[in-house]
Parts: C-alpha cells; sequence; structure tokens
C-alpha cells in the first residue's frame, strides 16, 4: 500500500506548457484540449508545493533504505502520490572524469533496461495503472520501446511498440522478451507515430509519446533534482544533454523551476543547457542558429546515434525556449566524432558510451577548444545509455567483424 505522507502532494492541476490554461488530472490526458491553434501544448504537472517551503531536503528526500521509495521515487515529494511500478530505476552514479577534473559523466546506462527512457516510462506506467489503462502505445527509435515493454511487463498492461527497422537490434530482442507487440517500420520515428496516431482510436491504445501526456517529463525531471544534489545541491555550470526528443532537457528545466521554489537550490545562475544532435540530423541545431522559434522537418536524417535521428521533436519550441532562456546553445557533432569520442572515453576513462552519450563529451571537447568553456567549469555530461546496447552499431561504424577461428591443423 501507498505510504500516506504528508509530505507527498497531490497533483493540483494539469498546466498547458503554451497557451497556460488549467486541466484537471483526474482522468488520463494527452496535450492540451484548450489550445486555439495546433499544435497543441504539452501538459504539465502541478503540485501545491506551498507545505514544503522552509523544509530542508533532509526533511523530505526519502533515504535510500526507505523502499519502496529508492531511486528517483527518493523525490516522492515532488512526483504524483501513487504506488510505483519500479524496477530500481534512478539516482544512477555521477562520474568524475579521470583527465577533466570538472566535468561529471551522469551514468544513465545503470537505469533498468540500460537507459535514461526508464525514468519517464516508469512513471508513464505508474500512471497509465493508476488511471486504469490497459494498452498502452508508443513510436520510439530504441530505447523508449524497451523501457516501455519492460514496465508495461511489471504493471500487467499490454504495450503496443512501433520502431525504425533498423534500431539497434538489442532494442528489437528486449521489447520482444518482455512481451510487447512490437511493428518494425521502414522509416524514422516520425513515421511510427504517425502509425500510432492513425491506429490508436481503433485499437483503444493509450499514446505515451514523448510530450503527448503529462507524466515521462516527472520521471526525466528527477534527473535534474539527482544531478544538483549529487552536486551538494548546487547548479554546475553547464548541461550537456543529447537532444532527440529533449523530454530529459525540458524536465531538468521544469525541476530547476521547483528546486527554487522550495529554496533547495544554492543561489546563482542556472546551468548552461546545452543541446547535442547528430549532424545527419540536427532539426534544433540549425533552429538554433538560424534563430528561429521552432524547427523545421529534418530530410532523411541519418546517423548511428538512433536516439538523436529524431527529424522534428514534438516540443521543440520548449527546447530552443529553455536553451535561449539559459544562455546556452544547440550544436551538432559528426559520427566520425562521435565515434572517436567513444573510443576514447573507453581507452582513457574506462566508460563505455553510447553513441548518444558520446555526442556530449565530443561538444564538450568542441566547446574547451572554442574557448566558449574553461577547464574550471564544472559542466555534467549525460550518457543517456549503456554502450553495451550499441555493439552492433558502435561495431559497424568501427568497420569491426567477429574473427573468424583459426582452422585447427589436421
Amino acid at each position: 500500500m501507498l505510504e500516506t505522507n504528508r509530505s507527498v502532494p497531490p497533483i493540483a492541476y494539469l498546466e498547458c506548457s503554451r497557451c497556460h490554461a488549467r486541466v484537471p488530472a483526474e482522468t488520463p490526458q494527452t496535450v492540451c484540449p484548450k489550445c486555439p491553434e495546433p499544435p497543441a501544448g504539452s501538459l504539465f504537472v502541478r503540485y501545491d508545493l506551498a507545505h514544503l517551503h522552509g523544509k530542508r531536503p533532509s526533511e523530505v528526500v526519502a533515504k535510500e533504505t526507505s523502499r519502496p521509495w529508492v531511486g528517483m521515487w527518493r523525490y516522492r515529494a515532488v512526483l504524483p502520490a501513487v504506488e510505483p511500478v519500479t524496477l530500481g530505476e534512478g539516482w544512477t552514479p555521477m562520474l568524475r572524469s579521470r583527465r577533466y577534473s570538472r566535468a561529471f559523466v551522469k551514468e544513465e546506462g545503470a537505469n533498468p533496461t540500460g537507459t535514461f527512457k526508464a525514468r519517464g516510462l516508469a512513471l508513464a506506467v505508474t500512471m497509465a495503472r493508476h488511471y486504469g489503462l490497459h494498452k498502452l502505445a508508443v513510436p520510439s527509435a530504441g530505447n523508449a520501446a524497451g523501457a516501455l515493454a519492460a514496465y508495461a511487463a511489471a504493471a500487467g498492461i499490454e504495450a503496443h511498440i512501433f520502431m525504425p527497422v533498423d534500431v539497434p537490434f538489442a532494442n528489437y530482442v528486449e521489447a520482444i522478451a518482455y512481451g510487447a507487440n512490437v511493428v518494425l517500420v521502414d522509416g524514422l520515428i516520425s513515421d511510427c507515430a504517425r502509425l500510432v496516431q492513425e491506429k490508436k482510436e481503433k485499437e483503444g491504445w493509450f499514446d505515451v509519446s514523448s510530450l503527448k501526456e503529462p507524466f515521462r517529463v516527472e520521471g526525466k525531471k528527477t534527473m535534474g533534482y539527482e544531478l544538483v544534489e549529487q552536486l551538494g545541491w548546487e547548479y554546475p555550470h553547464a548541461v550537456f544533454y543529447p537532444t532527440g526528443g529533449g523530454v530529459g532537457l525540458i524536465g531538468m528545466w521544469k525541476a530547476f523551476d521547483e528546486l527554487e521554489e522550495l529554496g533547495w537550490v544554492s543561489p546563482g545562475e542556472r546551468p548552461k543547457m546545452i543541446a547535442v544532435q547528430a549532424a545527419g540530423c540536427a532539426p534544433i541545431a540549425r533552429a538554433f542558429d538560424e534563430g528561429a522559434p521552432v524547427s523545421q522537418m529534418w530530410q532523411n536524417g541519418e546517423t548511428f546515434a538512433a536516439g538523436l535521428r529524431v527529424p522534428k521533436p514534438y516540443g521543440d519550441r520548449l527546447i530552443l525556449d529553455i536553451v535561449r532562456a539559459s544562455g546556452g546553445l544547440a550544436l551538432a557533432v559528426s559520427d566520425e566524432e562521435i565515434l572517436a569520442s567513444i573510443l576514447d572515453w573507453a581507452r582513457n576513462e574506462g566508460i563505455f558510451l553510447s553513441p548518444e552519450g558520446a555526442s556530449t563529451t565530443a561538444a564538450y571537447g568542441k566547446l574547451l577548444a572554442s574557448g566558449y568553456l574553461k577547464p574550471s567549469d564544472r559542466v555534467v555530461l549525460f550518457n543517456t545509455g549503456a554502450g553495451l546496447k550499441y555493439t552492433d552499431m558502435t561495431a559497424e561504424a568501427m568497420d569491426l567483424k567477429r574473427p573468424m577461428p583459426a582452422k585447427k591443423a589436421a
């Protein structure tokens, strides 16, 4: 049963990120039903946090021994007051670089299913069970598929997954192993999203796509709480985030809003948010360079960093607003730079980055070289997934094939 704790607030309402309309949270919601024109805004969960004002984090944040409130659920005071569907997600390591004393890798590969997607889908599935939903659907570049499949299996809910046919093989294997209904699509995540949209009403699916329901952001925002707590309740100078759909970047910015409202973070400027994309699919970086408020569809996106192959994020306006408000920037790195950074950090740091994570380390090197950042600036680099989930993609990028055994002598 759910632990009774008056420090756990109920949801006050859902607020549209675009028109700021308020929507009740008693029934499942997708995007804002009141926006005057498309695209409808994403809904953010709002709580009444007044009763937490003046309390120190140590009075509110759960200890790691307080099961089931471990991992990201230690922040239950700023999450929905429901019984979690959990596999132990969150509270991932913050690894200090051996070569750059002020750089830290937030190792999200330590999550269940090996990626940061576990956070958002844990919360989305938790709320789906709370609302009595029975069928969930998602378009995915790969890792969200595995996470939805795992948490849906844990909750006893059907999972319907659409992902590109050329996703890392591990994503396909895990989704099938968890018992999900999987459709491989000859196209990109945008094509998968179109199929979910076309079929969901007839099939009775609830769409848990990025930013098309309120709770994946809530799970991802715990990354913001964690990185601040792990740095002594202080902001870093910059946060590097591999940006496909950008939900984690949006979630962390929401966390910073709440942390400041609660008085839990030391005074000072928020971190510069650095949105990193792959050069072969960089709609956010291009829009940032052009000074545009939203991105344009990127045609024929191509990169071995599968999670970055998102031709037009649904939350592009939010991402660009956050990057600019933070004084940060959006930039793209090439697949060659990503591969070089994977090998560099593996051989010199003992960390096997995902291609998405290596985009941030490559970008960090570029911004140090350009003088945008100084070696004394404290930065957090997000490795959003375990490199071992990408062995087929990384091996192909390395032109590496399994060696054939030597023939036995006659």
